[in-house]
């Protein structure tokens, strides 16, 4: 059985159309990328980097990283996503390897292949992600780099996340986000460490709706990135 929710590829395939507008509902995406991308590159170094984009939606963060240097495949279960993040390779250029497959699937066809794995803004929104960050783990290579975002479990996450960003700023669509499947650091921690990809550093990132500024900080609170490595 594969690890996701129809409703929620549904909600994502109907959006799929506007990925690459940065003025769409994917605007925080535009926004924040260039901020994940500079501290995934800082810390793994991308360039000839082997790097696989788990959830890669319309390919923003997969386009990112090929700009960097790195051999990216980007895999995804939404076929609207993927036809998107294609069309858009012959407008940039960018050389990207998009793939329909899960996590879970690639990961009993090709472990240990990669040196760089990203799973972003992902695991809040699949039944099982425990079962994401194993495939994670067996997909990359002893030593190499799995960075995971998602988001905070707690009432300030729930007050920004869902009723700031969605309802007040209208920042996502409504529903874009259960507050239930939030992932608390200590929970994705745990997970990380038992499937041998030990946490190295977290790190939040906040907004301010008045300067309508994102940046990379202490406060996990809400937002947070992860970044592990895989035990030799």
């Amino acid at each position: 059985m594969i690890n996701a929710d129809p409703s929620e590829l549904d909600k994502f395939s109907q959006l799929a159309h506007r990925w690459w507008d940065p003025t769409s509902e994917f605007r925080p995406l535009h926004e924040i990328n260039p901020l994940r991308l500079e501290w995934i590159d800082g810390l793994a170094g991308l360039a000839g980097k082997r790097v696989l984009d788990i959830g890669c939606g319309g390919g923003i963060l997969s386009e990112g990283m090929a700009g960097k240097g790195a051999r990216v495949t980007g895999i995804d279960l939404s076929d609207k996503a993927l036809a998107v993040a294609r069309l858009h390779l012959l407008e940039s250029g960018a050389a990207v390897d998009y793939r329909k497959v899960s996590a879970e699937e690639l990961a009993a066809e090709s472990p240990g292949e990669f040196d760089v794995v990203t799973c972003m803004e992902m695991l809040e929104h699949v039944p099982n992600p425990g079962s994401v960050v194993a495939a994670c783990a067996a997909l990359v290579k002893p030593g190499g780099h799995v960075f995971f975002s998602t988001i905070n479990r707690n009432p300030k996450a729930y007050l920004f996340a869902v009723i700031g960003a969605e309802y007040v700023l209208k920042m996502l669509p409504k529903g874009t986000h259960d507050y239930a499947k939030f992932i608390k650091p200590s929970d994705l921690a745990r997970w990380a460490k038992s499937v041998g990809l030990p946490p190295q550093a977290v790190i939040g990132m906040s907004y301010n709706p008045l300067s309508k500024q994102y940046w990379l900080g202490s406060d996990t609170s809400v937002n947070y990135l992860m970044h592990t490595l895989r035990e030799s």
